[in-house]
């Protein structure tokens, strides 16, 4: 690379940096292209990127974007992976590859901007997708409304109930003509 690529890899880095509060560091020595081809596929189908790039470009970067909490990682082959806004999903990615390919090493992370630790990674990873998580929010907060409503029913099927006893009874005491 000459200064002119160098320097536009910077400035794509810095951008990429300031715009994904959410990133992962890895080692990749030692796994085959097709694999990691495989992997960046899967990446690409949900929104993540995985970037390799010299360390010392990185860090310029990085330094450009003010991204703080991970220099002390970025020793021999890096890769960046980019998680966007849902942090979750990237780590399941690298959870999964990584059971198959024992060579990946998750080294560190960024999670809202706040360093995380290869195995803070892992525990993300083991955490239910934001989708499951809102839908169990949503049914946490359905189940009282479900209890309200069935209190109403039964209210109203009481009052029901009182009104067809008062109206026998009327009707019982009623003389017939």
């Amino acid at each position: 690379m000459n200064r002119t690529e160098k320097a536009q890899m910077v400035e794509r880095l810095t951008e990429e940096l300031s715009r994904s509060p959410n990133l992962y560091l890895a080692d990749f020595t030692g796994i085959a292209v097709k694999p990691m081809t495989e992997l960046r596929r899967k990446m690409r189908a949900v929104d993540v990127r995985f970037v390799v790039v010299k360390n010392s470009l990185a860090l310029r970067a990085m330094e450009g974007a003010s991204v703080t909490g991970v220099e002390d990682v970025m020793a021999g082959p890096t890769g960046f992976v980019f998680a966007g806004d849902d942090p979750v999903t990237a780590a399941k990615l690298l959870a999964e590859f990584q059971k198959e390919h024992s060579a990946l090493k998750v080294k560190a992370g960024l999670v809202d901007g706040h360093p995380v630790t290869a195995n803070e990674v892992k525990r993300l990873a083991s955490l239910p997708s934001r989708d499951q998580l809102l839908g169990q929010a949503l049914g946490l907060m359905q189940t009282p409304l479900q209890g309200f409503v069935g209190a109403l029913d039964g209210l109203l099927h009481q009052m029901v109930g009182a009104i067809e006893a008062l109206r026998a009874q009327r009707a019982a005491a009623e003389p017939q003509a």
